[in-house]
This record gives C-alpha cells, structure tokens and sequence, in this order.
C-alpha cells in the first residue's frame, strides 16, 4: 500500500487528507444525531407535565432545555412568557420558531463539508491521474518506448482515479444518509413544537 501511495505521487495526499476528514465528520456525526440526542423520549410529554401546576420556574425552564436539542425550542416559549406574560400567540411561535432554525442548523452541522468532499473526492482523483499521465509521457523518450513500463505507469496512476472514487462514494452515501435523517429528526421536532404552542395557547385561555 505503501508502495503504491509513494507511485502515485504527490496528488493522492490530498485524496488522503480528505479520506481522514471524512471519517471524521461521519463517526462525529452519527454519535451527535442519535435520536435520544435529539428528541429524548417523552420530552414533550415532561414539557407539557412541567406546566400542570402553573407557570413553571426558571429552575424548571433551565431543565425543559436540557431536553435534547428540541428542549431549548419548548424552553425559548416559557422564556418569552417569563418575560412578558401578555405576549402574543404569535410572539411564542417566533420565538420557538427562531430557535428551531438554530436547533436544525446544528443538526445539519458538517453535512455541506461532506457533500463537498463527496463532490471534490473524484476531480481531484481525476487530476492525479492527469498530472500522472503528464509526466509518465514526459518522460517517455522517442524510440525507447517500453510496454510494460508504459503499462504500469497508467496503471499507477490510475490509482489516483480509484482513491478517488473510493473516498467520494462513501461519501456520498453517507450525506443522503444523515441528509435524510435530519429531515425526519427536524419533522419530529416541529410537530412536538407544534404541539406545545398549542399547548401554551390552551393554557393561558
């Protein structure tokens, strides 16, 4: 392996390079969107039960927003009440609504610099082996043409191409992977923050 990295030349170290931060941002990425993370069970219902007896505390609120990462979007409504008890239906929703934003932006955290490598990972693999090819017919001097010289050089730097591929695909299996999670994580979110505004509404009625 190590022979066919010092063959392939300069251009597969960038390859490399994004092979290891891929695998970073993958292995971060599928400890940070655990569903417990997110959206612990019962959460909603822990929101909801938090208010039975009145206005929850500030004690109460700063657990409300331990919750996962849809607490601070049921803490953000009591935070708004807290501060103004006449504020609107309207108010509470913005508010919840600015701090879902903040919730999905974190969800989507490293997912465009993974599809930039799945989408970088081939054209630089592709210009490996252009820069390969340059130099393997560079060198070749008229009438000392050799077959298998020839031959193993494209094969080397080939290898460029297939690094290339090999990091890309992952990569981008595992983007729609986490893109599609996401989606379904942030549903679930705005339907529990839904129902809370709602819930809020009821209770100051």
């Amino acid at each position: 392996m190590l022979s066919i990295i010092q063959a392939a030349g300069w251009p597969i170290w960038p390859l490399i390079a994004c092979s290891i931060f891929a695998l970073a941002i993958i292995f971060e990425r599928l400890y940070a969107l655990q569903t417990f993370k997110i959206l612990p069970a019962n959460a909603l219902e822990k929101a909801i039960e938090s208010t039975r007896q009145g206005f929850p505390s500030e004690s109460s609120i700063h657990l409300i927003a331990q919750l996962g990462a849809v607490g601070p979007i049921f803490a953000s409504g009591l935070q708004t009440l807290a501060l103004n008890p006449s504020a609107s239906h309207q108010d509470v929703r913005e508010s919840m609504e600015m701090e879902g934003r903040m919730a999905a932006q974190g969800l989507e955290r490293y997912l465009t610099a993974l599809a930039t490598l799945a989408s970088a990972s081939p054209l630089l693999g592709l210009l490996g082996t252009v820069i390969g090819m340059i130099e393997l017919f560079g060198l070749q001097a008229p009438g000392q043409q050799q077959p298998s010289e020839l031959a193993h050089g494209i094969s080397v730097a080939l290898y460029n191409t297939a690094l290339g591929l090999l990091v890309a695909i992952p990569c981008l299996m595992a983007w729609r992977f986490f893109k599609a999670k996401v989606d379904r994580l942030l549903l679930q979110m705005e339907w529990a923050s839904e129902r809370f505004a709602r819930h809020l509404a009821a209770m100051r009625e």
